[in-house]
């Protein structure tokens, strides 16, 4: 059985506590992100570890690995996404299909410590690029495709809330 692919619109939680996994984005500064991405990327690297992280729950859920595939590539994407917003006005994103990039990478044959590995420098990287941020460019904006406007902060909420929440749906501490 296929993956039903996520067409939900998340921004909203940027407004309200998410309820699934208890995230609350307006609890966190930009300058908290780089210190809770490299708590969270520790706690993907411990999950990526796990005998199990290659098995799905069931035929139509995610492994812990194609979750942790999909992590790695969310801190990629969201880095060129805040790097765009320092250095460009008001920046459109392009679209990412998150379902195709996984059936296109193969996420659930990947290696587990190779994906680890990655996603903490993926996670690293991201986080240096918001410790960059300062009071005068954490308001910069940029458009998703669909016309959502972020601010570089209310973006960093939106990555973090991602991370979070897949740690949830892997059953793992964030």
């Amino acid at each position: 059985m296929s993956i039903t692919p996520d067409t939900k619109d998340w921004t909203w939680v940027l407004e309200r506590p998410c309820p699934e996994c208890g995230f609350e984005a307006a609890a966190h500064d930009v300058s908290d992100l780089p210190d809770l991405l490299a708590v969270t990327a520790s706690s993907w690297s411990q999950v990526l570890g796990r005998g199990d992280a290659t098995d799905r729950p069931r035929p139509e859920v995610w492994s812990a690995l194609e979750y942790g595939c999909h992590v790695r590539d969310v801190h990629v994407l969201f880095a060129e996404r805040v790097r765009l917003m320092l250095t460009e006005d008001v920046p459109t994103f392009a679209n990412w299909d998150q379902d195709v990039t996984a059936v296109e990478r193969a996420y659930g044959s990947q290696d587990p410590t190779a994906v680890a590995a990655e996603l903490v420098e993926a996670a690293r990287a991201v986080a240096m690029l918001y410790a960059s941020v300062t009071d005068a460019t954490r308001g910069r904006r940029g458009l998703r495709s669909n016309g959502d406007e972020f601010t570089v902060e209310t973006l960093g909420r939106y990555h973090l809330h991602d991370v979070v929440h897949h740690l949830h749906d892997v059953a793992a501490p964030a």
